[in-house]
């Protein structure tokens, strides 16, 4: 009998497939867009230059510009709540994969074009001759690609209960889409809204960002 002694079986050891990553630089480079979309907001609150106020108080001319406060706030929470349901988002998965991280860009693609719309609708809110339906519209179809890009990175996120802290269930997912869907028609039903009243397509839009401030992520997160 031999008084060798056999090597010890090595320890069994998880590997991630070569096509999954982990979901770190996911998160910061998106709270990094977010932040940098989020701060170029404030970037058009202008301040009135005393040669520019021609005779008018200071505050008649700082309420002039109430367009530029109610777009700003509007796209502020819009893009906050974004980022918090982002964050709730990737907290359902492990790791991810290329299609996640494809999906990913594309929606900070459409946080990041925010302040251009949100810009244009400030200027032209109050403007005649079909300006003010056009820039609405504008700012309204931007939402509306927004709402479908974050559909489809929940998608990609929940497609493969591999990459998931947990599987979630298909009642559970399916109200969660339910959830989006009604918001989508929502965010779509805006562009009508815009051509009839711009200020009230944009009063929509906080109502919109009211309604995505409750968790509509917290069906997946169910666990059965």
């Amino acid at each position: 009998m031999s008084d060798e002694t056999p090597p010890a079986a090595a320890a069994p050891t998880t590997t991630q497939p070569a096509t999954h990553f982990s979901t770190n630089r996911l998160e910061a480079f998106s709270d990094g867009v977010f932040a940098i979309a989020i701060t170029l907001l404030v970037l058009d609150l202008n301040v009135p230059g005393p040669g520019s106020l021609d005779g008018r108080p200071l505050t008649t001319a700082l309420a002039h510009q109430w367009p530029a406060y109610f777009a700003y706030l509007v796209s502020f929470l819009v893009i906050g709540i974004i980022w918090i349901n982002h964050h709730a988002m990737c907290a359902l998965a492990r790791r991810v994969d290329r299609l996640t991280l494809f999906a990913n860009l594309f929606l900070l693609l459409t946080v990041s074009v925010i302040p251009f719309p949100t810009r244009l609708l400030a200027t032209y809110l109050t403007a005649r001759h079909g300006d003010a339906q056009t820039a609405a519209a504008i700012y309204a179809a931007t939402m509306v690609v927004m709402g479908v890009a974050f559909s489809l990175l929940f998608l990609a996120f929940t497609r493969d209960a591999r990459t998931l802290h947990s599987p979630i269930p298909s009642g559970a997912l399916r109200a969660a889409l339910r959830r989006f869907g009604i918001g989508g028609l929502c965010y779509l039903a805006t562009i009508g809204i815009a051509y009839l009243s711009p200020v009230a397509m944009l009063a929509t839009h906080a109502l919109l960002a009211l309604y995505y401030c409750f968790d509509q992520l917290a069906p997946a997160r169910t666990r059965h």
